[in-house]
């Protein structure tokens, strides 16, 4: 072969192992860059979970006030509060990646809300007792502990939700 054919050859050689790897690393940013985009969405998503974590808690401060003093009425004014939370986390928007946790967090917040209406009407039923038709005192340790199963189940769904999104976060830290 001759020495000008071996060189062309050569650079043609280079030329298309240089095209090569930069395809390559062209579609390694294209996903790196996907997969940055979604880390960003999946961020963003935690932090409004979060804050909206932060506003139901500073709203059921309200609601245990209003149980120290009592206040069946102020109770259902600061439980009301706190489905406005629970509602604003229904409406979050939710990424793919994420839509699992986000069922886990819902299910969870009902579970509290459920939990709430129960408690609420029990105080209710207490406050509004009469002598012509007392509190059936007999029912109320079952069902504060049907009060008490729903509250742990819902905190229980909040957890699974949080574990479930450290384990994405950790399979994200790893890429």
């Amino acid at each position: 072969m001759p020495m000008k054919h071996r060189t062309f050859t050569k650079f043609i050689c280079a030329l298309c192992a240089g095209v090569l790897f930069v395809a390559t690393l062209s579609g390694c940013a294209a996903q790196e860059t996907a997969a940055t985009k979604q880390q960003a969405e999946n961020r963003h998503y935690m932090t409004q979970v979060n804050q909206t974590m932060e506003d139901l808690q500073s709203r059921l401060d309200g609601f245990a006030d209003a149980v120290s003093r009592n206040d069946v009425v102020g109770m259902r004014t600061q439980a009301d509060n706190a489905y406005k939370a629970l509602d604003d986390l229904n409406k979050l928007e939710v990424p793919d990646q994420m839509k699992d946790i986000q069922k886990e967090y819902v299910d969870g917040t009902n579970e509290l809300k459920d939990a709430l209406n129960a408690y609420i009407e029990l105080y209710t039923e207490i406050e509004s007792a009469t002598d012509a038709q007392p509190f059936d005192w007999s029912t109320y340790d079952s069902r504060i502990a049907d009060i008490k199963k729903s509250y742990d189940e819902g905190i229980g769904k909040l957890q699974s939700g949080d574990n479930k999104a450290n384990e994405l976060n950790g399979k994200e830290d790893k890429k």
